[in-house]
């Protein structure tokens, strides 16, 4: 049997701290590759570039979308880290406007202030940068007709199960709960004392008008991360 992780990089969640672990855990064992939305579900690439890749350990992207693969001969283990979308929202502009790259978002970013990058962002039909980004990209493991919240909670049930959810200020907690799951297949996990990819400088508190529209626009996000958390005191 055949173990791989499977790193869901959600945008400015820790994911390139948690791309550091792996590459210094599996030199060589690391690889990382992006895919087409494909309607909201591309897993058939994403198990075939894994069978494809037969000596890789982990795998890392921001771009999976669909239920997690599943291989016979492999056990997939996931890795998904959430954050508060305020939060993260907050990070990603910062991100985004000193970022030297020619994408959307970081020209939205360079163009306007935080409010006026949110506003634009929101316009865009189908964006969900600032709108309950995390519970979209979950939800799409859970295809159905059953709410997007709903889509999404069961979700979190099924990375608890087969792999790792975690909580982007508890990071080393998240990464031992992974050395754990791993350590008999692939050995423990050297867990560094680092946070890979944070903006510079230090932010300005939102503007209370702001944080209103950003709770009122991430209220799944809120809802899911506070089931995550009463799970947590509960266990």
């Amino acid at each position: 049997m055949r173990t791989v992780i499977l790193h869901y990089h959600l945008f400015k969640n820790a994911g390139t701290s948690v791309d550091h672990l792996l590459r210094r855990n599996f030199p060589g064992g690391w690889i990382s590759a992006e895919f087409s939305g494909n309607g909201g579900n591309n897993t058939a690439d994403v198990a075939q570039w894994i069978r494809d890749t037969p000596r890789a350990i982990a795998f890392s992207s921001h771009t999976m979308l669909g239920p997690i693969p599943q291989i016979d001969g492999m056990r997939i283990v996931p890795v998904v880290l959430l954050r508060d979308p305020v939060d993260r929202i907050h990070s990603a502009y910062h991100f985004e406007r000193q970022q030297q790259a020619d994408t959307k978002g970081a020209q939205l970013a360079k163009a306007h202030d935080l409010a006026g990058y949110v506003n634009a962002r929101l316009a865009i039909n189908g964006d969900r940068q600032c709108r309950n980004f995390q519970t979209a990209r979950l939800a799409s493991m859970i295809p159905g007709a059953a709410p997007e919240r709903a889509r999404a909670v069961e979700a979190t049930q099924l990375i608890q199960r087969l792999g790792v959810l975690g909580l982007v200020p508890d990071f080393r907690a998240a990464m031992a709960q992974l050395s754990a799951r791993v350590s008999r297949s692939l050995g423990p996990l050297d867990i560094p004392d680092v946070r890979a990819n944070r903006a510079a400088g230090t932010r300005a508190p939102l503007a209370p008008h702001l944080l209103d529209q950003l709770v009122a626009e991430n209220g799944d996000d809120l809802a899911l991360l506070d089931h995550i958390r009463r799970q947590s005191r509960a266990a």
